[in-house]
């Protein structure tokens, strides 16, 4: 009876986390501006949300361009996060813990603090606080932290001898580093690159507060057509761009952990 009461416990709690997105993925076969049981068995199921979603040339330049922007931010902040992370990690004494202490701000920092701070800095120095450069500097600030909390235990787990080892051995400390360190620590590094790219996807405070005029992501988007209600033909079509989102991303995880647990299979 305990085993099956934790079972059950366990069930209700995936259930309530995943039910909303299992809802968004069931009517996103469900070509309505209502969502309702009854419209879903009157109307039927069908790809036609799907259609309408890559037939929207507006929707879609949106889409395109969140992607770029979302691959920008992660390529940048996996650069920037690996460097910090390494510079942490074999750094001596108080420095490294104060570094470490002071990249973990913006991730308990409150996301609209960061922005406001952010529109301030930029209308001080470029009396601009919108544009497409303040907004790739937004979303680095909220995605390298995560990029150097990914890699970090990596680094923890790395025999510390490896690295003299390689230098030892001949290696200068730049083919040491990309030679011995990077591969031993690509798993983290992967990490950090999928957790940016989703940041990015799903953030919307700062790109609200930094975005360009005329340019908009997938979050401000759908937060103006919400606005708009029923007065936006593109609202019902969001269904199915945000199912196709969840899917990949899972597609994705999974791909991952497979080939995590091939590599440690094969060691």
């Amino acid at each position: 009876m305990k085993k099956l009461g934790q079972i059950a416990y366990i069930a209700l709690i995936l259930l309530f986390i995943y039910a909303p997105i299992f809802t968004l993925v069931l009517y996103s076969f469900v070509d309505s501006p209502i969502v309702s049981i009854k419209q879903a068995f009157e109307i039927g199921f069908s790809f036609e949300l799907y259609k309408k979603l890559f037939n929207d040339a507006a929707l879609m330049k949106i889409v395109w361009d969140t992607l770029l922007l979302a691959c920008i931010v992660a390529v940048i902040a996996t650069i920037l996060g690996t460097l910090g992370a390494l510079g942490i990690h074999y750094s001596k004494g108080k420095l490294g813990k104060g570094v470490s202490a002071f990249s973990r701000i913006p991730v308990i920092n409150a996301e609209i603090v960061t922005a406001v701070a952010l529109v301030l800095l930029f209308a001080m120095v470029f009396t601009e606080s919108r544009s497409y450069f303040a907004m790739v500097v937004g979303h680095l600030v909220i995605t390298t932290p995560f990029v150097v909390l990914s890699v970090i235990p990596k680094l923890k787990q790395l025999d510390p001898n490896l690295y003299e080892a390689a230098l030892d051995l001949g290696a200068t400390p730049f083919g040491a580093l990309v030679k011995v360190i990077i591969p031993e620590i690509l798993p983290g590094i992967l990490s950090g690159f999928m957790l940016s790219i989703t940041l990015s996807l799903d953030d919307y405070i700062i790109s609200a507060y930094t975005k360009p005029a005329g340019f908009d992501t997938i979050s401000t988007y759908v937060y103006g057509a919400m606005a708009k209600s029923n007065a936006n033909s593109s609202l019902p079509a969001l269904r199915a761009l945000s199912a196709i989102i969840f899917v990949v991303i899972i597609l994705v995880v999974v791909a991952k952990n497979v080939h995590v647990r091939r590599k440690e299979a094969k060691r």
